[in-house]
């Protein structure tokens, strides 16, 4: 029998909106608990796997939306599965010797960090895909002193405290055994060098603040809410190190004529008493531009026009979704008295015959669902 998954939140022991920070800190107090060495409690494995497995989604920024929006679900959907990877390892490990055990917290810091942007697109747009330009600030190499820190004419030195390797050692010894804890060097930050004359440009920081704009590539069938992940294009970390990147939020706006639900596209179409007793040829609109449809004499209110693979794209997938009308019909508010002379002859002329139903509301309601 299949297992019910605990929430991850109730897992660690936090609210939904918790910070990095909060989410960081309840993961190491649980893993210093019951870590399988360290705790006796019987169940102590299988709680431990189960907060591992909780801090892996929610510390992920990206596992973290789609288990928010979707639960466990949307990321078995998504074909997340439950590993031991190196971040994770990292933060275990963190639990027990701090954060700049094998010098961990110097090597994330140096990483350039992330930046988000927002960007507002059509419906049409994220049925077809369309390439978005988007402005962002980021932190860029500074010319002047080229990335260094240096002021021109003047280099870096050699940190006199680490001898330049950026890190100092220290032996730990705990349950586990000996281990060797590296730490960042205090006097250079763990950079290993010492700048003595800061370039007046950057401040020493050997990085700037850009304006630019980004190219997105924005792909079909993609969701309100949804984010885009860029590589490499976000703040530029230390000499050496890789850039951070950028998170596109994307909003796609409503449109009056259409109402999305999931990959399928739903719309009306007013039809005139007369239109709908005669017959008519009307146009309506499409993902795709206009189309006429023909509507057989006798149409009623409630129907339901589907439109095969007309809808949505799917989403890094193949296929569409369907175009749903539901046909309503206006019946006149004023009436000529030629008009309600008509009315009334044609009402005297017809018989049950006349309004012979094809098929029942329940049949044309489940229809429309189908």
């Amino acid at each position: 029998m299949a297992t019910t998954r605990r929430d991850y939140y109730e897992v660690l022991g936090i609210v939904r909106g918790s910070s990095d920070e909060e989410i960081k800190k309840a993961f190491r107090a649980l893993a210093r608990e019951l870590h399988p060495d360290v705790s006796d409690a019987p169940d102590a494995e299988e709680r431990f796997k189960e907060v591992v497995e909780a801090y892996e989604v929610l510390s992920s920024s990206e596992r973290r939306e789609v288990y928010d929006r979707f639960g466990h679900e949307g990321l078995r959907s998504g074909g997340f599965t439950p590993t031991f990877d190196l971040g994770n390892l990292s933060d275990l490990f963190s639990a027990f010797f701090g954060d700049d055990l094998f010098g961990v917290g110097a090597r994330r810091a140096r990483r350039g960090a992330d930046v988000g942007a927002e960007v507002e697109i059509e419906l049409v747009d994220a049925a077809r895909g369309v390439k978005q330009e988007v402005p962002i600030r980021v932190a860029v190499p500074c010319d002047d002193c080229k990335a260094s820190g240096a002021e021109p004419g003047t280099s870096p030195v050699q940190c006199t405290s680490c001898g330049g390797s950026g890190r100092v050692q220290q032996v730990s010894r705990s349950v586990f055994g000996e281990f060797i804890r590296t730490q960042a060097c205090a006097r250079c930050n763990g950079s290993g060098r010492v700048i003595e004359s800061p370039c007046k440009t950057c401040r020493g920081a050997g990085r700037i603040l850009d304006e630019r704009r980004l190219d997105v590539e924005i792909p079909p069938g993609i969701h309100d809410g949804q984010r885009i992940r860029i590589s490499g294009e976000g703040h530029v970390g230390l000499p050496g190190t890789e850039a951070g990147d950028v998170y596109v939020l994307v909003h796609v706006k409503p449109d009056p004529r259409f109402a999305r639900e999931g990959n399928d596209i739903f719309s009306t179409v007013d039809l005139t008493m007369t239109e709908a007793a005669l017959g008519a040829h009307i146009t309506v609109p499409t993902l795709d531009g206009d189309l006429e449809l023909e509507f057989e004499p006798g149409t009623q209110p409630g129907e339901v026009r589907v439109l095969d693979d007309r809808g949505m794209p799917v989403l890094q997938g193949r296929g569409r979704g369907d175009h749903r009308i539901l046909v309503n019909v206006a019946l006149p508010r004023r009436l000529s008295a030629e008009q309600r002379k008509l009315l009334e002859d044609f009402a005297g002329t017809a018989d049950d015959e006349t309004y012979a139903a094809e098929d029942g509301f329940f049949q044309r309601l489940k229809s429309a669902f189908r």
